[in-house]
């Protein structure tokens, strides 16, 4: 059943009342996450903003009209997030909302990305979602709440120069299908949200690799079209409160939903085009963190390690 905003059918599952109640939003910090604990804000909501950068995370919050918190916390850290959970439940409440936002991306391709780099973006984009859920759960339970994956486009089709990043996103739309059928008989609701093109800072480099930036001129015109964090967390907000199954960003997006069996063969159609263009080798890239937030992520990382911030 398609629930998601603008859906013509009818949903299973009641609206939920935002204003008063807790959410959770991670990678809160900027781009998405803090567009949405914006909005969610605006919605009357009480938000917790939980991210790696303490001074943007404090400054994103000061700016909100309602009550809110930041927490600092590691998603990959079992520990830092379960001692996060409580924090916000003593300060605020139990959560009603968790929306599992935060995700780091890699370019580049395969074998020149580091292992560690690579291992980086699965641990936070797929295993830092798991962490999330397991640590808000109790709370979700408690509420009859609503967790919210966010997913990409990258899960439709695997693009070439980015295989961090779409295994993960792929898994991560899987771990919340898995996850819908064991709690939906407690009352929590699980919804996945599908992103595409957003002017976050991420963005900032795609159109720097040739095949990359051939797989978006490729696209249909509408397709193509980057959308503001802001629309992208209102298209969020207006799901949340309709405990959406799936939410799309831009909405058109569901439409997409049944030709995604055809879509690995046309992306590898203009994949094979761009890399024969560029059979002398130059394409073959070493592997970037896009984005400001993901450089963030990964230098303090390092630094949590022992090891000197670098940027890859």
């Amino acid at each position: 059943m398609d629930d998601s905003p603008g859906g013509r059918r009818a949903r299973s599952a009641p609206a939920l009342p935002l204003h008063g109640r807790v959410a959770v939003v991670t990678g809160a910090a900027r781009g998405i996450g803090e567009a949405l604990a914006r909005s969610l804000s605006g919605a009357g909501m009480q938000v917790a903003l939980l991210g790696r950068e303490r001074a943007t995370l404090l400054k994103a919050a000061e700016s909100l009209p309602g009550r809110t918190m930041c927490v600092e916390c590691d998603i990959t850290d079992r520990t830092e997030l379960a001692d996060a959970a409580r924090r916000v439940e003593r300060e605020l409440g139990p959560a009603s909302v968790v929306v599992a936002n935060a995700g780091i991306a890699v370019s580049g391709s395969f074998d020149r990305t580091a292992a560690e780099l690579w291992q980086r973006v699965i641990d936070v984009n797929l295993t830092g979602s798991a962490n999330t859920a397991r640590a808000f759960l109790p709370q979700l339970t408690v509420t009859r709440g609503y967790f919210l994956q966010i997913a990409s486009t990258a899960a439709f089709g695997a693009a070439p120069m980015m295989s961090a990043y779409c295994a993960s996103k792929a898994g991560a739309e899987s771990f919340a299908l898995s996850l819908r059928g064991e709690i939906e008989p407690d009352g929590v609701q699980v919804g996945i949200a599908y992103l595409h093109w957003t002017g976050t800072d991420m963005l900032s480099g795609i159109d720097d690799d040739p095949v990359l930036e051939a797989l978006r001129r490729n696209q249909p015109r509408p397709a193509r079209r980057v959308h503001s964090a802001a629309q992208v967390a209102q298209w969020l907000t207006q799901g949340i409160a309709r405990r959406s199954r799936h939410i799309y960003a831009p909405p058109w997006l569901r439409w997409c939903q049944p030709f995604r069996p055809l879509f690995p063969a046309l992306v590898a159609r203009t994949s094979r085009r761009e890399l024969r263009a560029h059979h002398d080798g130059t394409i073959s890239s070493r592997g970037k963190i896009l984005g400001v937030g993901g450089r963030a992520d990964w230098n303090s990382y390092r630094a949590s390690r022992s090891a000197p911030p670098s940027d890859p």
